[in-house]
């Protein structure tokens, strides 16, 4: 079974929010029901990515939505114990513009999906649409990680992006609450964020930024020039001194009875390698450690 929820369903699911059938729809397993949902009873998905949503862009989606209707239904989940009995899994904004259009129904797909499969469908709707600013697309990924338990090499595959540029987008969460707004007013850029975040005080360089109209070049270069925090994987030192290193190295040697290695690297990573003297050797290692 694929770690993630979707599975092959995933594909499916996004030919089914461009099509506006009345009728029932087979996905996988399950029928998903397309129909008008009255608005009072949806409510908004409290760990939806996206956070912010333009006023002018949803009036101008409000008057096309009048003249037109809504043309891609939403996409909910049932739910029990709340105040309405559909959840927004994605389509948050089209529902925002028809209640600013009036309207008391909107065209939705209904899909039975658990937690971790309704985040999923979010985070990869609004990355794909672009529809996040890079502060939110911090926050959604590392949701992802912290709530279905996913590495940075799950995030990349789900959602398409290599594993430096998640680390990266992952890495502005750290930066101070006022830098962050710079990032989602546009003052800053998010390539600007990520170079100051291992400054030791991003808000100065951020000011130090938008007054001198610092290019992206210059701020990497003046970063390198400034104190670094102490937070930063290159600011670590080696944290281990060679006693302990020895000692670990000769307990880890007697348990398995093998020749160890540990190489410690900046910022408290490492390797523990494992030398066997043929294959008996390692079938008798691969014991010890499984139990």
């Amino acid at each position: 079974m694929s770690k993630f929820g979707l599975g092959r369903n995933l594909g499916d699911l996004q030919n089914e929010i461009g099509t506006v059938p009345d009728i029932s729809i087979l996905s996988g397993v399950d029928r998903v029901t397309v129909r008008q949902i009255p608005l009072v009873q949806i409510g908004v998905n409290p760990d939806q990515p996206r956070k912010t949503f333009s006023e002018n862009e949803l009036a101008e989606l409000a008057a096309s939505i009048r003249e037109k209707g809504v043309l891609q239904p939403i996409l909910l989940r049932p739910v029990k114990n709340r105040d309405y009995n559909y959840e927004i899994v994605a389509g948050e904004r089209r529902y925002r513009a028809s209640k600013m259009a009036g309207l008391a129904e909107i065209p939705a797909l209904v899909k039975q999906l658990e937690n971790q499969n309704a985040m999923e469908i979010a985070l990869i709707e609004n990355v794909q649409r672009e529809n996040l600013n890079p502060i939110e697309e911090s926050a959604a990924y590392i949701n992802l990680m912290e709530q279905c338990d996913y590495t940075l090499s799950d995030v990349s595959r789900l959602i398409g992006k290599s594993e430096s540029y998640i680390k990266n987008m992952v890495r502005l969460n750290g930066l101070p609450t006022d830098v962050k707004k710079m990032v989602e007013q546009g003052e800053i850029s998010a390539s600007h964020a990520r170079a100051i975040a291992v400054a030791d005080d991003p808000t100065a360089m951020a000011r130090k930024i938008i007054e001198n109209k610092m290019s992206v070049a210059d701020t990497e270069k003046e970063v390198k020039r400034v104190a670094r925090s102490t937070k930063s994987r290159s600011f670590s030192q080696k944290t281990m001194d060679e006693g302990t290193v020895r000692d670990m190295t000769n307990r880890i040697a007697r348990a398995l009875d093998a020749k160890i290695q540990i190489r410690e690297k900046r910022g408290g990573a490492g390797q523990i390698v494992i030398s066997f003297e043929n294959r008996m050797h390692l079938n008798e290692l691969v014991d010890k450690i499984t139990g």
